[in-house]
């Protein structure tokens, strides 16, 4: 297992909640069937997986601890949603028995893992043939952004060197087709969409969130402890992200690479 980059920490989670099913997997939808069985993989806060049980059969929810599990479970009690199971799992190795359900789901997940590749045969091996398997990850070196602000490229450099000293893969979007292919995949349809912040509400939320994570979360503790970031340093970033969310030309584009693998009829 590779160790989760972001944390839990409220300004992470903050974000994570803003992800519905059709900003986050917009891609998987026309695909689902009303009487599906579906399982997501990594559900975090649960906003996703939440929307995804309106349009499906039934949902198993699974994340890495209890813990992070009990996230998605306060949503769905909260919001009155009842058809979902919830269980703690590893990718690299589901306790789930060969071809259990319709669809296998994962969003931000790849990147964080230490094996993208055997967790995507995983996938595949829990899902019914002619089932799919949906994968979107974001490609932290295809974000853009103006103005083009010294700190914030500062930050891009300093959380790639920590999510790739922590086993995980920040530019994942790029590499999901060749994981798929990896995995032995051969019917593989690969897409990319992005997250687009452009207006003053759009930036102060992106902007606000990062100001706050790049100096409160286990990403600060980790580049501090680490010694390639000093908390001054991070105050400096953390102060560029607000500048940038008050720039009026301020514009941001989050580009994700997308996969949907059809498992093969035997």
């Amino acid at each position: 297992m590779s160790k989760y980059t972001h944390g839990h920490h409220e300004t992470v989670l903050r974000s994570h909640r803003t992800r519905t099913a059709e900003n986050s997997a917009a891609y998987l939808l026309p695909q689902l069937d009303p009487d599906a069985s579906l399982l997501d993989i990594g559900a975090g806060p649960g906003t996703i997986t939440v929307d995804l049980a309106t349009r499906v059969g039934r949902v198993t929810a699974t994340e890495i601890g209890e813990a992070e599990l009990a996230l998605s479970r306060e949503l769905a009690a909260e919001r009155g949603v009842t058809d979902i199971e919830f269980g703690v799992q590893d990718v690299h190795g589901l306790t789930f028995a060969d071809g259990s359900f319709d669809v296998v789901h994962a969003h931000q997940v790849l990147q964080h893992v230490a094996d993208p590749v055997a967790a995507l045969r995983e996938m595949m091996r829990v899902t019914r043939p002619g089932g799919l398997v949906a994968a979107r990850d974001a490609d932290y070196a295809g974000f853009v952004w103006w103005p083009a602000l010294p700190e914030l490229d500062e930050w891009l450099r300093l959380y790639r060197t920590a999510a790739r000293a922590n086993g995980g893969e920040p530019d994942a979007g790029r590499r999901m087709l060749s994981w798929a292919r990896a995995a032995g995949a051969t019917d593989i349809t690969a897409t990319s969409s992005t997250w687009c912040y452009a207006t003053l509400e759009d930036r102060r939320e992106w902007g606000g969130m990062w100001a706050g994570r790049v100096v409160e979360s286990a990403l600060a503790r980790q580049l501090v402890d680490s010694g390639l970031a000093s908390a001054e340093d991070l105050r400096r970033i953390s102060g560029a992200w607000r500048e940038w969310a008050e720039a009026e030309d301020g514009w941001i584009s989050i580009m994700h690479g997308e996969i949907l693998i059809r498992v093969p009829v035997q």
